[in-house]
């Protein structure tokens, strides 16, 4: 039997041999190689975590003690060795979550895959049991090199080396990487840490010839070592987190099970806050994963396991479509400028990147620095075009609101993965940026429906210079063209009832949910209803032009793919009273609570934002 179909929890683990983990940490790996490339997921990274994982568990007692991973990205090993090896539905709906799940395990804790996170979490679980006089109980934090640059993790240290007795270990999951190389002088100072190995080389060194040295020799090299801060502080500089308070050991092979559980131990034993340095490969094992420069196969879709090679052809998403929109821009407008959280190739920037090399800021993961860094752009003269996933904009609202917004900064954002995406979770969905920006005066947003209204809007967008403009879109590909049959000022209508007919029914379709709109007016109209759909393009703030519109309606209804509750079709409801008008409003969109892992079909059939369900519900409303 193979080792790891032994293991169904951590004692297992415990229970074998050191001389046995090698085979264990094979297994690990071919076993993720074989259930990932099939089911797709966050490969890379736990190819780098299989040593560091199975010493975590053996030095460490969860759930009783807890570990607590940042991101979460690198959770696979640490399911496999808590009792879960089902993973032929990993992401998928009734499967393994793809990042720590409370439901599945009480080895889970936190499951918002947000990144920097992990660091006040235990630092708020540690002081929560020492305060309960639980001091056997131990806390460990393992946080990536990448999830370091984000200011929330140096917030949390700040707090943690001021607690000398806390009992709390950081694990330093060290791979020079977020999604691509890590960027910044924190990640400069790692480097350092991790290649400078002067230091080790001379204890070695005055070890092994003072050893030779009789009667004295053996203290003399007492004496030497106890001159190791003075000697670290001259020739390694891991002094920034010792001149903090904490202590430091490493750096560690992270593939030497045994280095890294005799860091562990040490660490644990030590009483008060650890930073212990681990360095790991990502796509450790893997021959094509350490090939791939780009990501080294940091999330996969179904692939080959053999080739690398995608299993299904995906044609063209959204952020291709904006990659070459943003190129474009660039040629046109030299003070447009980029700036990147740690995603340049997630969000589209790689070209431009390539094309305007000075003009691409990699800020880290640092959300927030970046749309106040951004404000400071537009400030001088330039007009930034901030690029990240719609669920991270939950972390720069105040910066978003005050910086930009309040000084009317003409900056871009660009939010990709908006609305459901499904797979990752509900962390990962963007349904909320619609309504956090719907708050902001002056802030414009647009919801593309097409591809070409996508290189349309961001023309458009570049060219605003006293407020901030946004554009979002989805995981997805972009939905077949639509062309308006006429334009009403901003408004394109997309379709008119039959002529003679009055306008029963105005169906709003924000973004590409404008396809989902035109669909349900072919169900409506078979049963006579007059049905026009629009687009309002630039949906928030509601334009008159939707108003006027919408006045010669007897009911109106919005379709959006964000949150219901604040989104775009509460504000136009309230345009529409503040007009005086008294249609009855219905609204679409997401309802007000987190979505569990599932395609994105699956959730929109759930939440019933498909054309069906949408047709069937008007129908039921306006027949009461």
């Amino acid at each position: 039997m193979a080792l790891l179909d032994s293991i169904n929890g951590p004692a297992d683990l415990r229970s074998l041999r050191p001389d046995q983990l090698p085979q264990l940490a094979q297994e690990i790996r071919d076993f993720l190689v074989t259930s990932v490339t099939r089911t797709g997921g966050h490969l890379g990274p736990n190819l780098g975590v299989v040593e560091l994982t199975i010493a975590l568990h053996r030095v460490f007692d969860s759930p009783r003690d807890t570990i607590v991973w940042d991101t979460g990205h690198q959770s696979y090993v640490h399911k496999l060795l808590t009792g879960r090896r089902d993973f032929d539905k990993l992401r998928s709906k009734g499967g393994l979550s793809g990042y720590p799940s409370r439901a599945e395990s009480p080895h889970d804790v936190v499951e918002n895959s947000h990144a920097s996170t992990a660091l006040s979490w235990a630092d708020g679980i540690a002081k929560a049991r020492r305060l309960r006089g639980e001091s056997d109980r131990h806390t460990v934090a393992v946080i990536g090199d990448g999830a370091l640059t984000g200011g929330m993790a140096w917030e949390a240290l700040n707090n943690i080396a001021a607690e000398k007795d806390l009992p709390l270990v950081i694990v330093v999951n060290d791979n020079a990487r977020s999604y691509a190389p890590t960027k910044g002088g924190l990640a400069d100072h790692l480097a350092t840490l991790r290649t400078k190995r002067a230091y080790e080389n001379v204890l070695d060194f005055g070890k092994t010839a003072l050893s030779r040295t009789p009667v004295v020799g053996g203290a003399m090299y007492e004496a030497v070592h106890g001159l190791k801060k003075g000697l670290k502080d001259v020739l390694s500089p891991q002094g920034m987190f010792e001149d903090l308070g904490l202590k430091y050991v490493g750096p560690v092979d992270g593939h030497e099970e045994q280095s890294v559980e005799h860091a562990l131990r040490k660490a644990k034993a030590f009483g008060g806050p650890v930073i212990v340095h681990v360095i790991t490969k990502k796509g450790k094992g893997y021959g094509l994963a350490r090939a791939n420069e780009a990501d080294r196969f940091h999330a996969v879709d179904r692939i080959n396991p053999e080739t690398g090679l995608p299993l299904q052809v995906k044609g063209r998403i959204w952020t291709d479509e904006f990659s070459d929109a943003i190129v474009r821009v660039g040629q046109a407008r030299p003070e447009v400028v980029a700036i990147t959280a740690a995603m340049l190739i997630p969000v589209g920037l790689e070209e431009f990147a390539r094309r305007f090399p000075d003009r691409v800021f990699d800020v880290g993961i640092a959300e927030q620095h970046a749309f106040t860094m951004a404000a400071g752009l537009a400030y001088a003269g330039l007009h930034p075009v901030v690029c990240v996933y719609a669920t991270f904009l939950n972390r720069a609202f105040d910066q978003l609101l005050m910086d930009c917004a309040m000084h009317g900064a003409g900056v871009t954002v660009i939010l990709d993965r908006a609305g459901v995406t499904g797979t990752d979770g509900a962390s990962h969905n963007g349904m909320w940026d619609m309504t956090i920006t719907g708050l902001m005066p002056g802030v414009r947003v647009c919801a593309p429906r097409d591809a070409a209204e996508l290189d349309r809007a961001l023309g458009e967008a570049v060219a605003v210079a006293d407020s901030p403009t946004v554009i979002r879109f989805s995981k997805q590909n972009p939905p077949a063209p639509l062309a308006a049959v006429r334009e009403v000022g901003s408004v394109d209508v997309l379709r008119d009832p039959e002529p003679g007919q009055q306008v029963d029914l105005l169906l709003v379709g924000v973004g590409e949910m404008a396809t989902t709109a035109m669909a349900v007016a072919e169900k409506l109209a078979g049963s006579g209803l007059g049905v026009q759909v629009v687009d309002p393009r630039w949906c928030l703030p509601v334009s008159s032009d939707l108003v006027g519109v919408a006045a010669d309606a007897k009911a109106v209804a919005v379709i959006e793919d964000n949150l219901v509750v604040g989104g775009v079709g509460s504000q136009v409801t309230q345009a529409l009273r503040e007009a005086g008008l008294g249609m009855p409003c219905q609204l679409y969109g997401i309802p007000k609570r987190f979505l569990g892992h599932a395609s994105r079909g699956e959730v929109l059939e759930e939440i019933g934002l498909t054309p069906e369900a949408i047709a069937d519900r008007i129908t039921a409303t306006m027949q009461a």
